[in-house]
């Protein structure tokens, strides 16, 4: 099959023919000229390249867009967890306090008890010496009173 120039004639230019490229082997052979397809190639790519390249440039941006709000919202995750971690110091402080003040409580009561055992036991170790002298005393009361029985027990006289 022969294909037609643009003025209607057809050629069999031998360098035309290697210009010519085969489309499809299932069809009916069609030759297709290097120069048409070209053109036609660039015609194509100046029509919708500006609009995709432009596309891509929006999606690169919204890319950047969406990286800096990422950033952004961990920055803000980060707050908030300081900010708990600020509210579990809080808390840990007052709860701190709270142990702190009972510790206090309990020195002093503590301290309360040592001194009422002291004066106790000072107490007690001088109502032991009262006692131990009440009974040293009434001992020698009684070894007196057996001295005065043996001396008032008639005696024989003795007879010159």
């Amino acid at each position: 099959m022969e294909e037609m120039d643009d003025d209607g004639n057809s050629s069999q230019d031998p360098q035309h023919d290697q210009a010519l490229v085969k489309v499809s082997d299932h069809l009916a052979n069609v030759y297709v000229d290097k120069e048409a397809v070209y053109k036609l190639t660039e015609g194509l790519l100046s029509h919708y390249l500006p609009g995709l390249q432009n596309s891509k440039r929006t999606l690169q941006e919204l890319t950047q867009n969406q990286l800096i709000l990422l950033d952004t919202l961990d920055q803000e995750v980060t707050k908030f967890q300081e900010c708990n971690a600020l509210l579990d110091l809080n808390s840990l402080f007052t709860e701190a306090k709270v142990y702190h003040n009972k510790l206090v409580n309990i020195r002093k009561e503590m301290i309360l008890v040592h001194e009422r055992t002291t004066k106790l036991k000072k107490r007690a170790l001088k109502l032991q010496q009262h006692k131990q002298k009440e009974a040293l005393e009434r001992e020698q009361q009684r070894e007196k009173e057996l001295e005065r029985e043996r001396q008032l027990i008639a005696k024989p006289a003795k007879r010159p």
